[in-house]
């Protein structure tokens, strides 16, 4: 028995709290395994493709580290690998993987890509990213605030920048599903879009979370028990660095912003790469243009003890260990946990 088996993992909003919930709980529990270096492989003999439309670092890092861990053989198909959407379409390029491997990972640009390969390769598929969805990397950010604060419900998560993204209509929809308060503070013009802003407030009515869409900075901050950036341009995304750099910099997490939250013990996220120095060939040109020292978030918040981002970053390989290991494997998960 297995609540979870042959399930895909396409966006938050697909799952209940408990459920979301329980996906965190194993994370904790996998990588508490890892390093008492008691194997776990629930994954035996299987074949998982990875499929990349996008370039990373650690999303094609978790998940090959985590098939491997659970004993399952990760292969990588790069976009100049495949046919996938060029000479074959996704339907088509679904069902031949799904007749080969076991499971599948996406990492690209629409929501319907990954969609379609669910829907038609007749096994697992795991949203790696998509332009509107992070779900993989949420199951590691609320894994972190977990592991800090002992538990989630009443926690307040600030999210400040582009409030349009993938990562915040992530934190904002997944946060109201497990009770978790979010603030986004952003400019009009990039706060959340209405539609999910309306899934998130859905979701909010049921666990009690209060939300907050603000274009003043400090009043997302107050209270916050931890404060969350992400890029100011999302990859693939064509814009005018010039505006959106002038747009966001009142969003910038920096000393002065750390302190508005009034709590000593707010830590800071970040879903990484992150512009907090000169020291990437993007970020040198970018900053040295605009004669700036960082972008979204200062060198003295990164580096400080309250910014936990390589401990986030580390928890994205646990995080997705849980969802293959549970949609996946033959483990005994009743139903009953989630009635």
């Amino acid at each position: 028995m297995n609540h979870f088996y042959g399930k895909s993992f396409l966006k938050e909003t697909d799952f209940s709290a408990a459920e979301l919930n329980y996906l965190i709980d194993f994370a904790i529990h996998l990588k508490d395994l890892k390093k008492q270096h008691i194997a776990h492989h629930y994954l035996d003999g299987k074949n998982i493709a990875l499929l990349f439309e996008k370039a990373s670092t650690r999303t094609r890092s978790a998940f090959t580290v985590a098939a491997n861990d659970l004993g399952a053989h990760p292969e990588f198909l790069g976009k100049n690998d495949i046919q996938f959407g060029n000479k074959e379409s996704v339907a088509d390029t679904a069902k031949v993987l799904g007749s080969m491997f076991d499971g599948i990972e996406f990492r690209g640009f629409k929501q319907k890509t990954v969609s379609d390969l669910a829907e038609y390769s007749g096994v697992p598929v795991w949203n790696g990213l998509t332009d509107d969805w992070h779900p993989t990397q949420m199951i590691a950010d609320f894994m972190t605030l977990k592991e800090q604060f002992g538990s989630l419900k009443g926690l307040t998560l600030t999210y400040v920048g582009d409030g349009r993204n993938n990562v915040a209509n992530s934190l904002l929809v997944t946060g109201a599903i497990l009770g978790v308060n979010v603030h986004i503070g952003a400019p009009k013009g990039l706060q959340p879009a209405a539609s999910v802003l309306e899934i998130a407030k859905k979701e909010a009515a049921k666990s009690g979370a209060e939300l907050l869409i603000t274009d003043d900075a400090g009043a997302a901050v107050k209270n916050a028990d931890a404060l969350y950036t992400d890029v100011w341009v999302s990859m693939g995304e064509d814009v005018d660095y010039d505006k959106r750099i002038k747009q966001l910099l009142p969003y910038q997490i920096n000393d002065e912003l750390l302190l508005k939250t009034e709590k000593k013990e707010t830590i800071v996220l970040h879903c990484l790469p992150a512009f907090h120095d000169t020291k990437t060939t993007i970020g040198a040109k970018l900053l040295n243009e605009h004669e700036l020292d960082a972008l979204e978030i200062t060198d003295s918040v990164f580096q400080s003890d309250q910014a936990l981002v390589f401990q986030e970053a580390g928890n994205r390989m646990h995080a997705i260990k849980s969802i293959m290991a549970v949609t996946l494997g033959n483990l005994f998960i009743p139903e009953n946990l989630f009635a």
